[in-house]
């Protein structure tokens, strides 16, 4: 496990700050590939994904700051440096984009398809991410590959690499079915769904996380979460959506 990639004093670079930074930087970088593919102009979706981006970064620290004003008055640097991206975060940040989507008269379909492939890009970076820091615990194994603690004889399963995997295969299957694509929209549904289900049954290798609450105790909030994923790409794809005409 490696946290962290940089200590010079006060400086530290976290593997996983680093990790995800290029993650989401090669994510961009594929955008313009991808949003050229799905027919739209490379440019616009570019500045639409910085605009999720940021919006992402801002909701969730406001969220943060709100959740706790108290400690923000007392800490303010403090708290601003602690990871916040919440699944609230998450749905705050995906209706400002679909808002700045349709203000720019942005195809949301044919945008959502292009960023796919982006966005489980930029999944297998957070994962290994993960990877690095440890923050994405196993269940024990006695496999040959299983991750061995520091200073414990105690071996995990490497689920943060499984997700890594997934991820990267998952891309490639989705650079591949986009300009294949029947409809507006697909692509996505697609991402979804493949998402929801990888992260459902990897959820069964990792330590369980349940809350004192009916639902907690029901399943675990990846499991809820992943369930979530499968139910919204269903949804999607039984919606009305414009047929793609490829060239013959």
């Amino acid at each position: 496990m490696h946290p962290s990639l940089l200590h010079i004093g006060f400086l530290t670079i976290p593997t996983y700050g680093l990790l995800a930074a290029f993650g989401l930087m090669f994510a961009l970088v594929l955008s313009l590939r991808t949003a050229a593919v799905a027919g739209l102009s490379p440019d616009r979706i570019w500045n639409a994904g910085l605009f999720t981006l940021i919006a992402a970064f801002v909701l969730s620290r406001l969220l943060l700051v709100v959740e706790n004003l108290h400690t923000f008055w007392a800490f303010p640097i403090l708290l601003l440096m602690v990871p916040s991206l919440t699944p609230l975060g998450l749905a705050l940040t995906a209706v400002a984009s679909l808002v700045y989507l349709r203000t720019r008269s942005i195809d949301i379909w044919s945008t959502l398809d292009a960023w796919a492939p982006c966005a489980t890009l930029a999944w297998a970076f957070l994962a290994l991410g993960h990877f690095a820091e440890g923050s994405d615990p196993g269940l024990p194994s006695r496999l040959p590959w299983a991750v061995a603690l520091p200073s414990s004889s105690l071996r995990l399963q490497p689920v943060a690499i499984y997700a890594a995997i997934v991820a990267v295969l998952l891309t490639a299957t989705l650079l591949v079915q986009l300009p294949r694509r029947r409809r507006a929209g697909d692509t996505a549904a697609i991402a979804l769904a493949a998402s929801g289900v990888a992260q459902f049954l990897l959820s069964f290798l990792r330590e369980p996380a349940y809350y004192e609450n009916t639902l907690g105790r029901l399943l675990d909030p990846i499991q809820w979460v992943a369930l979530g994923m499968i139910v919204v790409a269903g949804i999607l794809w039984q919606q009305p959506r414009r047929e793609i005409v490829h060239a013959i």
